[in-house]
């Protein structure tokens, strides 16, 4: 074509001749882009609009795995994510991606709880890492890894108000161990505990696994999909299962896990101080 090198008419064009080679040999396609510092597609957007599936393959730079994500799809969820490893013989998939992000969690440690969360239809079990001590400066700093620290401030508000814990005066740091990017409510009852569990300096049972949505009022709240999480837990071999008390009745197996419904985050940090 005659036009500039990457510019839309050109994009436009090009991506249509593939589509209709797409669509008329039944053969699927990659493009292979680039993206910006702000983590989207380079280029114009109109790459992304004719195209059936944007997928994301992101990591981290010091970490051997790797994340494909599904940002635009039109056969299906875009929930899904595929975990893949980097090894001596090349990229490998995470058959197991729960069992691959609890490796070295430690024994015994305060601050550190396991949840679960949905990537689409499949479950992954990820630590949750927490660390609170009194600031030595005016304003407590609040730093968060792997979720939005908006909702670990609110979660700490919460905490501060419904059960009595005094975080105002306090430095804050989350972390979700192994470095994948978790932003669903479901892990707002894993967050605090893990707050409560470093405040008050006691350690979680480490077959001990949580998962809920807490409200502003403090209550937990049912999420999604509780049977497949529960199932999950059953799997990697844990023997307790903190969740909603709301959920218990859409359950049908428990798998040989110990169910622990609760209502709100003062029963929730009962069952482990």
């Amino acid at each position: 074509m005659a036009s500039a090198p990457g510019s839309v008419s050109q994009v436009r064009e090009t991506t249509g001749h593939l589509l209709k080679i797409a669509k008329g040999t039944g053969t699927t396609i990659f493009i292979v882009g680039h993206v910006t510092k702000e983590g989207v597609v380079a280029g114009p957007r109109v790459l992304e609009h004719m195209v059936d599936t944007v997928l994301y393959f992101e990591g981290d730079r010091h970490a051997s795995y790797r994340v494909l994500r599904g940002v635009k799809n039109r056969f299906g969820s875009t929930n899904e994510i595929g975990v893949f490893e980097m090894r001596e013989e090349g990229l490998a998939e995470v058959m197991n991606p729960s069992e691959f992000m609890l490796n070295g969690k430690p024994k015994g440690a305060s601050g550190s709880v396991v949840a679960c969360t949905m990537e689409g239809t499949r479950p992954i079990l990820a630590e949750i890492q927490a660390l609170v001590c009194r600031s030595n400066f005016g304003i407590p700093r609040r730093t968060a890894a792997g979720t939005d620290l908006n909702r670990v401030n609110l979660l700490m508000a919460v905490l501060e108000k419904r059960a009595g814990l005094s975080l105002s005066a306090c430095d804050a740091y989350v972390n979700i161990a192994g470095g994948i990017r978790m932003n669903e409510p479901a892990m707002d009852l894993g967050i605090v505990m893990a707050l409560a569990s470093s405040f008050r300096d006691i350690a979680v049972d480490e077959k001990t696994i949580c998962f809920g949505e807490v409200g502003l009022s403090g209550e937990v709240r049912a999420v999604s999909m509780a049977q497949q999480r529960v199932t999950e837990a059953g799997k990697l071999g844990f023997e307790t299962c903190i969740l909603p008390k709301v959920s218990i009745p859409g359950l049908t197996d428990a798998k040989g896990v110990k169910i622990v419904g609760v209502g709100n985050i003062r029963e929730a940090i009962g069952q482990i101080m």
